[in-house]
């Protein structure tokens, strides 16, 4: 008998070493795919968030190619590029452009500032100081320079960092796009693996639901916050560029970047306003403020046109998760971070709402 017991603790033993180097091994090999991963997991994750946006208008272009959705994913993808390419080299000479003429100004003393306007020495709390430092640059540029040379080199280097950050993120927006197109060839695989994982942590119809749930998430806060975003800063951008706002590229992305984070474009447009005031006529000058105003006041007709159609995810939960994508991941986590928390938001709620009906049942 005793024999017995010491052959099952035996075999008992031997069991639970191998069960926990099987566990070390599969352990170790989701960390090393994790790790080999994690480089494209912020692109790989907003071409997926695009696809699915996308997936409506790629149908329908499908279906009106006669099924052929394979050539349909490959002019999405193209015409995609097309439409991120175009104006990222716009905006790109725009800042080449803007910083050779100011380097060539200082350089060969002829750089002019305009003088301030009057009515920004009224502006709340920094009136004064702005109205101030603006008038002594206009009246004698090189003085002020050599007076605030730390400051304007630290404000320097964060613009140099600034427009990389901007560049790396047109190339990650750039591989999202092409990913998307690769998605959205393979749509029914995609979908049917997706529910099949979502079914395997659940259940499978629990798994459908929180698929589906998915999806009507990612394309209302892609339509209502990301679509309102884009085009507030292309709006915001032509106005710009139209009254040749100095570095107009620059401002026209954080329009955008403004808007994603639920905050107004007017913040970046109201000091183009003023500007545009000092140095063009007073018409267009009108012209400019009024339009300036229509767009940062735009997202309220926009936002119940189109985020309207799916969730209705608190701007709260829109704000964190673009600030804290952003701080994560840069400029594209301003995207992704904004639809991730909103999707974690709706799941959330869905599991608060099932448990409340289970209570009532009960």
């Amino acid at each position: 008998m005793i024999p017995d017991i010491k052959q099952e603790q035996k075999l008992f033993a031997n069991r639970v070493i191998e069960v926990a180097i099987r566990l070390a091994l599969v352990f170790l090999l989701i960390a090393l795919c994790f790790e080999i991963i994690k480089p494209f997991m912020i692109i790989v994750v907003w071409g997926i968030i695009i696809a699915v946006a996308i997936y409506p208008l790629y149908n329908k272009l499908g279906l009106a190619l006669g099924g052929r959705f394979k050539l349909a994913a490959t002019l999405y993808t193209l015409f995609a590029l097309s439409l991120l390419i175009g104006p990222s080299i716009m905006i790109a000479s725009s800042l080449v452009d803007t910083s050779a003429h100011l380097a060539k100004g200082f350089s060969e003393g002829t750089l002019e500032i305009p003088p301030p306007a009057q009515s920004v020495s009224e502006w709340p709390l920094i009136g004064d100081k702005v109205y101030a430092f603006w008038s002594q640059a206009s009246n004698n540029l090189e003085a002020t320079l050599k007076q605030n040379a730390d400051q304007i080199k630290k404000l320097g280097e964060a613009f140099i960092a600034a427009i990389a950050g901007v560049s790396v993120s047109i190339l990650q927006f750039i591989f999202s796009i092409i990913i998307s197109g690769v998605f959205l060839a393979n749509t029914k695989s995609a979908y049917d693996v997706t529910v099949k994982i979502a079914s395997r942590l659940t259940d499978k119809e629990q798994g459908l639901q929180s698929t589906n749930l998915a999806i009507a998430t990612i394309r209302s806060v892609a339509q209502g916050v990301l679509g309102v975003a884009v085009i507030q800063a292309i709006l915001g951008g032509v106005g710009m560029y139209f009254m040749d706002v100095p570095g107009w590229g620059l401002w026209t992305v954080l329009i955008l970047i403004l808007a994603v984070a639920q905050l107004p474009p007017l913040l970046v447009l109201l000091p183009a306003i003023v500007y545009v005031a000092s140095v063009a006529d007073t018409t267009p000058a009108i012209i400019f403020a009024i339009w300036s105003i229509i767009v940062s006041m735009s997202d309220g007709l926009l936002k119940p046109l189109l985020l309207g159609r799916g969730m209705d995810t608190p701007t709260l939960v829109i704000l964190l998760g673009a600030i804290g994508g952003m701080i994560w991941f840069g400029i594209l986590g301003l995207f992704v971070g904004a639809i991730t928390l909103a999707l974690g938001y709706e799941h959330f709620m869905a599991w608060l709402d099932k448990d409340i009906q289970k209570q009532s049942v009960d």
